[in-house]
């Protein structure tokens, strides 16, 4: 009887006008379409099922806790996946329209000002697919067949900017982070891990055909292009934990390694502690309670999912490393406002490699120097970017660097390290809706408007000179 309520439920519609006309994207520069304004996404509880790894068939059961900042006459979440055969408002059926064309879930009820509701979405098939608008792969749920054995090879999210929306819905914009619990049910002899701590497993199943299941769970608001799931036939490689937590807790630490993974590609894994050491010296306390890498064999770029950064083979630096690394803090604690403004996250990652190769004894100012000819023989913009193929070039990771080095110039090592602390900590983030959460959501005035506070107005000077100038600043 519960199948047939649920179809029913489904096939109500609302009046024509009202899905579209009723709703109001994020706003964002870059990606305009993506996002509901008002809505808040509080915690996603995502139930994810895939029984043959390395295809991208997959099954979903995503709980989503929703609060209105203002009346919202219907909610609207981002989704490219498979149809949704079943939706529930606080365990009711719900009527609701999937537009696949513009890759949007409406669920067809008002959410007054301040009140929540649980959202719950069924769904079964084939993940969405969102190519790149500008380097040649695809985002969101990544499939990496077993060419031997059929359905023993890997699934995982590599899903930044908007690639979430291919296999979970959501409020798919970096400026409404969430919570999350993930619950994996995988085959037998298929390792699965996500975002957070590991709270619940049940990992030996009744029979050797019986699949079975782990839970993670994310405490601390992160993006959904951030989070991070992980199965198929992975080795975990436990080190010791790192004293770099809140108060000097130990962060946990735990890596993942594809088969036959070579010695000279886990070396550097091997110097994370150190490189966590060297950062929260800079940059404060570790936010999160535990750090890894997982190992995939696909040809991306590496991408700092929360917790456990997603590292292709051919990625495995320690170079990278400590720019992912970094990002746990700028990009994956403090979050973006507008993707225009994704220097901010590439900038200060990008700037961790000159303080890791400084704690090596290294020159840093040579690497400074070193990016300045970069951006004189590529020619560079202000860091604001205006197109989405801005959004990860030269300018926003060196030119972004260039920015904080020239700050650092000016005011000293001593203040620069506070500086670099308080905004790690949410000091530039403009009071929040939700006082009670833990996001720090930032744009580049914001940025600019911290530097003044903080610094003065001679080093916020230098600062906007960096961030506007159309033409590039003497070097630092």
């Amino acid at each position: 009887m519960t199948g047939l309520l649920l179809l029913s439920a489904a096939a109500q519609t609302a009046p024509e006008a009202a899905p579209a006309a009723q709703v109001r994207s994020v706003g964002d520069t870059l990606y305009p379409t993506l996002g509901q304004a008002g809505l808040d996404a509080v915690h996603y509880d995502v139930h994810l099922t895939v029984t043959q790894p390395g295809t991208r068939a997959l099954s979903g059961d995503v709980t989503a806790t929703l609060r209105a900042r203002w009346p919202l006459p219907l909610i609207s979440l981002d989704f490219l996946g498979p149809v949704v055969s079943a939706a529930l408002w606080n365990g009711q059926p719900v009527p609701f329209r999937q537009d696949h064309a513009a890759g949007k879930l409406l669920i067809l009820r008002a959410l007054p000002a301040g009140q929540e509701a649980r959202v719950t979405l069924r769904y079964a098939g084939v993940a969405g697919v969102l190519p790149d608008p500008v380097f040649p792969f695809t985002l969101g749920w990544q499939a990496v067949p077993d060419p031997v054995n059929v359905g023993g090879g890997a699934n995982f999210a590599f899903s930044e900017p908007d690639g979430a929306r291919t296999f979970l819905p959501v409020n798919d914009h970096p400026s409404d982070p969430a919570t999350f619990t993930v619950t994996l049910t995988v085959p037998p002899g298929t390792t699965a891990v996500a975002s957070g701590e590991r709270v619940l497993a049940t990992d030996t199943p009744d029979t050797p055909d019986t699949p079975h299941t782990v839970t993670f769970d994310q405490k601390q608001p992160i993006p959904t292009y951030a989070l991070a799931v992980h199965l198929g036939p992975l080795e975990a490689v436990d080190s010791p934990g790192v004293p770099v937590g809140l108060g000097g807790a130990l962060v946990a630490r735990r890596d993942y390694f594809p088969p036959g993974t070579t010695d000279a590609v886990r070396a550097p894994y091997r110097r994370t502690g150190e490189i966590l050491k060297a950062l929260s010296d800079w940059f404060g306390p570790y936010p999160f309670a535990t750090y890894g890498s997982a190992v995939v064999t696909a040809r991306l770029p590496a991408l700092e999912t929360a917790t456990l950064s997603t590292m292709p083979v051919t990625s495995s630096s320690e170079r990278v490393i400590v720019h992912e690394a970094a990002h746990q803090w700028f990009g994956n604690t403090v979050t973006l406002r507008d993707w225009s403004d994704v220097w901010l996250n590439e900038g200060f990652a990008t700037y961790a490699e000159l303080l890791w190769a400084e704690h090596q004894g290294q020159d840093g100012q040579a690497l400074a120097d070193a990016w300045y000819v970069t951006l004189q023989r590529r020619g560079t913009r202000p860091l604001t970017a205006t197109t989405q193929g801005e959004m990860f070039d030269s300018s926003a990771y060196q030119r972004g660097a260039l920015a904080l080095h020239a700050l650092r110039r000016q005011v000293g090592d001593d203040a620069f390290r506070t500086f670099l602390r308080g905004y790690a900590q949410g000091g530039a983030a403009a009071p929040s809706a939700a006082p009670e959460r833990a996001a720090q959501v930032v744009g580049t005035d914001e940025l600019l408007d911290y530097t003044r506070r903080t610094l003065g107005e001679q080093a916020a000077r230098v600062l906007r000179d960096w961030v506007q100038s159309s033409v590039l600043p003497p070097a630092p």
